[in-house]
């Protein structure tokens, strides 16, 4: 009879939380091997805080788990434990139900890879750098500073500049006297020249006549380049475009006003 009592209350709890933790040790492992085939993207960061949310997770249910069974041997009526903890479980839903929003939507962002901090992106019209990338919070800062705070469960829609190359359109006007084959040559060459130097990952392109506007022939030149890059590489376009354009006499008209005396 003791030989039984021992091994029903002594026993088998041990070998409950002895196998809980081989089971947590091997769903561990298996969660870090999962991150690590699906992470071409992912930064280290991001990395540890999936895997550690994940693990939290994995040894909450595990714990309960183990609780839930260990207190079966003992006698204790865990089916009205349950019911208690779930009239428990819905009041603190209510009471905390922003808070775990943000986390729902955070764990989304996480494991749907959104965006990671140093992206930048767009969210509600703000555009910036983000930050810091947390289970609850996002913080984004804008190029002149200012830093914006969102909540994850606000986040519904983001635009993500840098996860692929971004086109920048650059107009250029020429005056009606211009020869246009010749400028469309000129700005071709341009083209050319600067996709080598400064190894564009798609040839920039002169498009051709984008319309006829009341004083000038405006041209559109395509440019394809990473979002760190665009605003720069447009700058030096259009600095070239300039110094090719006084070498072949090609005129860049400017705002004239005709007064007529009677």
């Amino acid at each position: 009879m003791l030989e039984k009592i021992l091994i029903k209350e002594v026993v088998a709890p041990v070998l409950i939380i002895f196998f809980s933790f081989v089971i947590y040790f091997v769903a561990s492992k298996i969660v870090k091997k999962l991150v690590k085939i699906d992470s071409k993207r992912i930064n280290e960061r991001k990395k540890k805080m999936i895997v550690t949310a994940v693990n939290t997770v994995l040894k909450v249910f595990i714990f309960l788990v183990a609780l839930m069974m260990i207190l079966e041997i003992f006698g204790i009526d865990t089916k009205s434990l349950v019911t208690s903890l779930g009239a428990i479980s819905v009041v603190v839903g209510l009471a905390f139900q922003d808070l775990l929003k943000d986390f729902i939507s955070g764990f989304t962002i996480l494991f749907e890879d959104q965006f990671s901090v140093g992206d930048v992106v767009t969210i509600d019209g703000f555009t910036g750098t983000v930050i810091e990338a947390g289970l609850k919070s996002t913080r984004i800062k804008a190029y002149t500073g200012e830093v914006k705070i969102i909540s994850n469960r606000n986040i519904l829609t983001v635009i993500n500049h840098k996860l692929d190359t971004n086109v920048q359109l650059l107009d250029v006007s020429v005056s009606y006297d211009s020869d246009i084959n010749l400028v469309k040559e000129t700005l071709t060459s341009v083209c050319e020249k600067l996709t080598d130097e400064l190894k564009l990952p798609v040839p920039a392109n002169c498009l051709g006549v984008e319309k006829l506007s009341d004083s000038s022939i405006v041209f559109r030149i395509e440019i394809s380049a990473l979002y760190d890059d665009k605003f720069g590489f447009a700058r030096i376009f259009r600095a070239r475009v300039k110094e090719e354009f006084d070498a072949r006499g090609i005129k860049i008209p400017y705002p004239q006003v005709v007064v007529h005396n009677e």
